[in-house]
């Protein structure tokens, strides 16, 4: 596997928080089964988005669930709603399967990776 090296300055640009996701419902008219979620960030607000999660979790397991996320991007149209984050994920075994990157212990809303 070919791997590209960046200058560490493209990971320090990029802001990464943790959240709680407090609404998840099916993200209807999508090619591939997806979820829109608002996750609370505390001081940084709510944010939504959009993630293909429902092969690993249901809505209702997903609820309550702190996620980690890049909080920067620029916002992204995915079916109908604005994506303002990106939840980081991993993907089993070249599966459609996504399993969360997650803190280990629960952490304040919008605590920030370093």
């Amino acid at each position: 596997m070919k791997q590209d090296f960046v200058d560490f300055s493209v990971f320090e640009n990029l802001d990464i928080r943790v959240g709680t996701i407090i609404s998840c419902v099916v993200n209807t008219g999508l090619k591939n089964p997806a979820y829109a979620m608002k996750i609370d960030f505390g001081p940084y607000g709510i944010k939504s988005t959009s993630a293909q999660l429902s092969i690993s979790y249901s809505s209702e397991e997903l609820i309550g669930k702190q996620v980690i996320a890049i909080t920067n991007f620029h916002k992204k149209k995915i079916g109908k709603i604005w994506s303002e984050v990106l939840v980081l994920g991993l993907v089993r075994d070249n599966s459609k399967e996504v399993i969360l990157a997650v803190p280990d212990k629960p952490c304040e809303n919008g605590l920030q990776l370093l």
